[in-house]
């Protein structure tokens, strides 16, 4: 199975890809496993003419309208490549693909806190981004669970949506003493007892309790931290290093240190959001189109 560009990811960021690329008369193949990072989320938001739409509802309209091109759209897994003079050669569970170029959109995979109750209630009612949910939850009680290093900028972020906010360090802060003043001069209370259990009916957060069975009653609350690590390790096996921040090495419009192969989306970047990476993909669309164009020309000089 041959094509132009094979897409490693089925997400906003891939199909936005696919959708420039198909309709730039390229033969695109998107293999997409099914589990995207927002699936446990019941709404998806931030997302021009699609606020409030259901993650696989928002994917199940894009593969209905990339029917009309040259893609097509696999469910299946990814389990090698590797690189032949001028191709691609993609094992997937399936299938043995070849492709001119490879772009990455496959995201990363949540490693949430080890909290009893926290995964009943991830996605419903804690969250980790306030652009995503924080309007649904605004001017409600809410905590903060978290103690890394971007605690104090978080505190003040989430701030923003609800002024009845507690901070649940789960054991000694690393806050500074004047973060703490800062803190309390607004109303907003640290506990640093470590976290017992989130109760929740459904999934919605109504207590949180404490290992000294102390407890407060909460209606949402934000993770600072859920640990994502990369969805897939293939492009370091072609070379393409980590930051700092584990996102992959990327260039202008996804471009990596190995060429033909581009990484876009949460896998670069870490946090994308829907309309972002839907954005990154059609850049990226564009600028795989141009260099394919360049080289068909330079064939034929």
């Amino acid at each position: 199975m041959d094509c132009d560009v094979l897409i490693v990811g089925g997400g906003p960021s891939g199909l936005s890809a696919a959708l420039v690329l198909g309709r730039a008369k390229r033969s695109v193949i998107v293999i997409d496993e099914g589990r995207p990072r927002n699936a446990v989320t019941r709404q998806s938001h931030g997302f021009l003419t699609r606020d409030n739409i259901k993650p696989m509802e928002l994917r199940q309209i894009a593969r209905e309208q990339l029917q009309t091109y040259p893609v097509n759209i696999l469910d299946d897994t990814v389990v090698e490549i590797e690189t032949r003079q001028d191709w691609f050669v993609i094992h997937s569970k399936k299938n043995k693909i070849h492709a001119k170029k490879v772009i990455f959109a496959s995201g990363l995979k949540e490693h949430l806190p080890e909290i009893e109750g926290l995964q009943e209630a991830y996605g419903v009612s804690v969250f980790s981004c306030p652009y995503c949910d924080g309007w649904e939850h605004r001017d409600q009680p809410l905590a903060i669970i978290g103690n890394g290093e971007n605690l104090f900028t978080y505190c003040k972020l989430i701030s923003n949506w609800s002024e009845d906010l507690i901070v649940l360090s789960d054991g000694p802060t690393i806050l500074s003493i004047e973060e703490q003043q800062q803190l309390k001069d607004r109303n907003i209370t640290l506990i640093e007892e470590p976290i017992k259990e989130l109760k929740s009916i459904d999934g919605r957060l109504t207590e949180i309790t404490f290992e000294e069975n102390d407890s407060i009653q909460r209606t949402a609350a934000f993770l600072l931290n859920t640990y994502a690590t990369q969805f897939t390790t293939l492009p370091e096996k072609l070379g393409v290093e980590l930051n700092e921040k584990g996102g992959y090495q990327t260039k202008r419009h996804g471009r990596t240190s190995t060429d033909g192969l581009y990484i876009i989306g949460d896998a670069a970047k870490r946090f994308t959001g829907l309309i972002g990476a839907a954005s990154e993909g059609y850049e990226t669309g564009i600028a795989v189109n141009l260099d394919l164009i360049n080289e068909e020309w330079d064939e034929k000089s």
